[in-house]
């Protein structure tokens, strides 16, 4: 460790007032107020009897109701292959109940939680998509009615898929 000697901390503070000192002196610095070139004056005048255009009128995207068909189809397999999956899991991690972590039984049953999340990630991915469209749709003006429908929809069955999905963790952790 290094000491400081009270003589160089005197001249170290000494020069540093003087320094800063300098700093709160506006002689030789410009100013920071507003110049008169950085102030907003109009002088431009509207042509008289012109009226502005109207904007353009939004034309709908014709692959939008596929689209949603589709993302909405994605996420009812998904839906479907987890709820088939489903019952066997739940047989599995009610065997792997208060099971040691990595016994056979737990390592079965985290396996099958495993492929069930992978069903909900695939559901996932669609509602993603159906996020992004719905976004991109109300930017370009559209009311995304059916969009938030479909989206709602998916959202109820994730929701459906993270209940049974916390339930079998909590026996695995038990």
């Amino acid at each position: 460790m290094i000491r400081a000697r009270p003589a160089n901390t005197a001249v170290c503070l000494t020069l540093a007032a003087l320094i800063l000192s300098g700093c709160g002196s506006t002689q030789g610095y410009p100013s920071l107020a507003k110049r008169p070139a950085e102030r907003i004056t109009g002088s431009a005048q509207p042509v008289a009897g012109e009226t502005p255009a109207a904007p353009a009128p939004i034309t709908a995207d014709p692959a939008v109701p596929s689209r949603i068909a589709q993302m909405q189809e994605r996420a009812r397999d998904a839906h479907a292959r987890f709820a088939s999956l489903k019952a066997k899991v739940d047989q599995l991690t009610l065997a792997a109940k208060n099971a040691p972590v990595a016994s056979e039984a737990w390592s079965v049953a985290s396996v099958g939680l495993a492929q069930l999340e992978s069903r909900r990630s695939e559901a996932m991915v669609a509602l993603a998509d159906l996020d992004s469209l719905y976004a991109r749709n109300r930017v370009d003006g559209g009311d995304g009615v059916t969009i938030a429908a479909a989206r709602d929809q998916v959202t109820a069955w994730v929701a459906d898929e993270d209940a049974v999905l916390a339930e079998f963790r909590e026996r695995l952790a038990s």
